[in-house]
């Protein structure tokens, strides 16, 4: 069964990190700079765990990342799993049913994807405030098992507005200037077509990409408070010349990364101030 699966990954854990975790944050491609402010750090690399899939992308290390930032306990995902992979909705999704019986109630999604709303530029913050799932399937398919969540869940907030709240007063005092939008989940893996982004766009979309929405659709099912920023990596296919590359994400990403983490620090070393 599904649930002792995820029982087992997370006893697994359990018997070799000190202290209960207050807060996840899954790191995108190029983003992985959280992990090394982080205090009393134990590393569990994904591959140890029973039950993790593996994580096969460049940008992602691969590793469950357990340390303090201020006050707070946190849990780092060094890399993430994407449909593209071949994997199931279920498995992309896997570490966020984790995070429940881990007693995590509340996480941080980052990602690196494609500016569709033409004010973005290469290198812009965006909180994600909604967003559209372009692909046939997500990880609540199946049976349902009461113990994690109702099988019809709400979805009216996907994004919590009392995390985005808190995140909107840190980069206000850091000097951030922040974008705000919606993320369209395009299923890769390659990059999409000007055609398709111009179907994306007047369907209300503001960045897309590959990941993001099945941690939030799970997280919202499981009850875990989310908050996502996307960074702007580059313009979507037929708002840029030249043609996209992963190792031109990855780079934006790095740069742009720096940013994203002194705001990532602030908001976790002064969370009960916001």
């Amino acid at each position: 069964m599904f649930y002792d699966k995820v029982s087992e990954s997370a006893e697994f854990i359990k018997e070799r990190i000190s202290g209960k975790v207050d807060i996840a944050v899954i790191l995108g491609s190029g983003l992985g700079g959280i992990v090394d402010i982080m205090e009393d750090k134990e590393i569990i690399p994904y591959s140890q765990i029973p039950g993790f899939p593996g994580s096969n992308v460049e940008g992602h290390a691969g590793n469950l990342v357990f340390g303090t930032i201020g006050n707070l306990r946190v849990m780092a995902m060094q890399g993430r799993f994407h449909y593209y992979e071949g994997l199931s909705m279920k498995e992309v999704a896997f570490p966020v049913f984790v995070m429940k019986l881990l007693g995590i109630d509340k996480m941080i999604v980052t990602n690196a994807c494609g500016g569709v709303n033409e004010t973005f530029r290469p290198g812009d913050l965006m909180i994600i405030e909604d967003f559209i799932n372009s692909v046939g399937a997500n990880p609540l398919m199946g049976d349902n098992d009461e113990r994690f969540g109702p099988r019809f869940p709400d979805m009216s907030e996907p994004y919590s507005r009392e995390l985005i709240a808190k995140a909107e007063k840190a980069a206000e005092e850091l000097g951030i200037q922040v974008k705000h939008g919606v993320y369209t989940l395009f299923q890769g893996p390659y990059f999409e077509t000007a055609a398709e982004i111009r179907m994306y766009k007047t369907m209300g979309t503001d960045a897309i990409g590959m990941s993001t929405v099945p941690e939030t659709i799970a997280a919202n099912y499981l009850g875990i408070k989310t908050l996502g920023i996307a960074c702007i990596t580059n313009m979507a296919t037929g708002l840029r010349t030249g043609k996209h590359s992963h190792e031109e994400v990855i780079q934006i990403a790095e740069k742009s990364g720096r940013t994203l983490c002194l705001w990532i620090e602030k908001l976790l070393r002064e969370w009960d101030r916001y």
